[in-house]
């Protein structure tokens, strides 16, 4: 196994947007509200074992919680075991967005990847209509800044997996949501495929499985990603997969508490 091709694996599987926005033209779509009725968690923790080409490679988990207007969402993503001696993966995400419309408003990422170690912060301007990015890197002391102009309410990579839950999930049925990255706003297409049944260590769960793809960008044609989301009103993200030419990278739900 080809560690270096491990990390990028987690990071894809568990922010499937990273892969989706590395578009060269940006979008005039905005951000859809939440469905009526729907309400986001007051307090979850989610947690995920992740498995690469069927080893147990790490686990994940996410915290969503509310804070009046607002729902956060923190993450980490972390190898375990004889993987994290050799090389080591210990990211950690947050992010906010406001719970009535959806957009997002700040996004922070701590990366730490063997001996890579970055710092970065993107904020939502939604007065100047701009995507404010900054990046520090801890080991060289580099720094980067870059500003996107976007066009209307945006969602982030961590929040897109998981205000996906917000929209009506009618098979045959496809919605989209605009993400933002540091370069670039992409509409990504997410496809109501199917209902399937999947078994994960918390029990069987009826699910109905969604593709999010985009039109362009570099892993066009590259890949394919599919979460599973419960065939109910909580739409509740069981298990999610990346499938690429490094191999398939499996996220099941392990862990569900409310607190």
């Amino acid at each position: 196994m080809k560690l270096k091709k491990l990390s990028i694996a987690i990071t894809v599987g568990l922010l499937f947007a990273a892969q989706l926005m590395a578009a060269q033209n940006q979008s005039s779509q905005t951000l859809p509200p939440p469905r009526a009725g729907f309400n986001f968690p007051q307090k979850q923790t989610l947690t995920y074992a992740v498995d690469f080409r069927v080893v147990p490679s790490g686990t994940a988990t996410v915290h969503l919680e509310s804070q009046g207007d607002e729902e956060r969402l923190s993450a980490t993503a972390q190898t375990n075991g004889a993987i994290s001696l050799i090389y080591k993966i210990d990211d950690h995400f947050e992010t906010s967005f406001n719970r009535l419309k959806g957009c997002t408003d700040e996004f922070d990422k701590q990366t730490q990847e063997g001996r890579r170690q970055l710092s970065s912060t993107m904020k939502i301007d939604y007065g100047r209509m701009k995507s404010i990015f900054d990046e520090k890197n801890m080991v060289d002391g580099k720094s980067k800044h870059e500003e996107v102009a976007i066009t209307g309410c945006v969602t982030d990579l961590l929040t897109g997996v998981y205000y996906a839950s917000s929209q009506p999930m009618e098979v045959g049925k496809s919605f989209v949501l605009p993400l933002v990255d540091a370069q670039h706003v992409v509409p990504v297409t997410l496809k109501v495929e199917a209902r399937e049944q999947i078994k994960t260590p918390l029990g069987i769960f009826k699910t109905v499985r969604v593709q999010p793809t985009a039109d362009a960008g570099v892993v066009k044609n590259r890949g394919n990603i599919w979460i599973w989301y419960t065939d109910d009103d909580r739409h509740l993200p069981v298990q999610m997969r990346a499938r690429s030419f490094w191999g398939t990278i499996t996220f099941r739900l392990i862990g569900n508490e409310s607190k």
